[in-house]
């Protein structure tokens, strides 16, 4: 009876270290065109974010969708996708701006604005079917899933939007006055980790010149090819690696 016992006692030792093993913790990537984009030669960071993680020892799910903003990626249900998945111990970047910038309204072009800002403003619409929404500001939309991710037990990280290939003076074109400003003064009061994406990419984008950075963009001046997709990806893991703090540094596949 005893050896049954002790046999019962490793086999579920055993069963319960493979089952552990096997749940790594997934890094979840939400965010619009400029990190997820299936229109080629267009490509967004998150798709080239993988080569930089030990992939046997961290899932990456990339959920971001073209033409969503932080309002809409809320209003479609892909936040509510996102969490029917996240559990404790995941990691989730957010990357937003692109498409936050219209007045919104009941029309295609205000579909996607948000009210500018962090505070707690708001504005109601009515659609046609007299259905009504509450639009709030970009850091509202931000925090929301900011706590919806710290409520699962996750680690959420925001970073500030790519640059644009937009040269002024010799210079990238950022966005530190406004949806740039605005994401890391959520992270700030929110106290979690904040990847300064849009100037990271941007001085690089300095260095390399006006001529080298438009080979990046190959239609337009907001969506990378692969190549500058890659650049965006390893600034984001540059920013990461300056989060000493931060445990998906335990991950990368090169720490130095």
């Amino acid at each position: 009876m005893k050896k049954i016992v002790i046999y019962c006692i490793v086999f579920a030792t055993l069963t319960s270290f493979v089952l552990l093993q096997k749940e790594k913790p997934t890094l979840y990537i939400i965010g619009d065109s400029t990190v997820r984009n299936s229109n080629r030669p267009q490509c967004g960071w998150g798709e080239k974010i993988a080569n930089f993680f030990d992939t046997a020892q961290l899932k990456i799910s990339n959920q971001a969708m073209a033409g969503r903003s932080t309002r809409t990626f809320i209003k479609e249900k892909r936040w509510e996708k996102v969490m029917s998945t996240l559990k404790k111990g995941d990691y989730i970047i957010m990357q937003f701006g692109h498409n936050e910038g219209s007045k919104p309204d009941t029309n295609k072009a205000g579909y996607r604005g948000v009210l500018r800002g962090v505070g707690e403003e708001t504005v109601e619409l009515t659609w046609p079917d007299s259905s009504k929404e509450i639009v709030h500001t970009y850091g509202w939309y931000l925090r929301k899933f900011v706590n919806d991710a710290k409520a699962k037990g996750a680690i959420p990280v925001i970073a500030s939007m790519i640059p644009r290939n937009q040269f002024v003076d010799g210079k990238v074109k950022r966005a530190g006055n406004d949806f740039g400003k605005w994401a890391a003064e959520v992270a700030a009061s929110e106290n979690i980790s904040f990847i300064d994406l849009n100037k990271i990419t941007a001085d690089k984008y300095d260095l390399l010149g006006p001529d080298k950075v438009k080979d990046f963009f190959p239609g337009d001046h907001t969506h990378t090819n692969e190549a500058g997709a890659t650049v965006n990806a390893a600034s984001v893991i540059d920013g990461i690696k300056l989060l000493y703090q931060l445990g998906l540094n335990n991950y990368l596949l090169n720490k130095n």
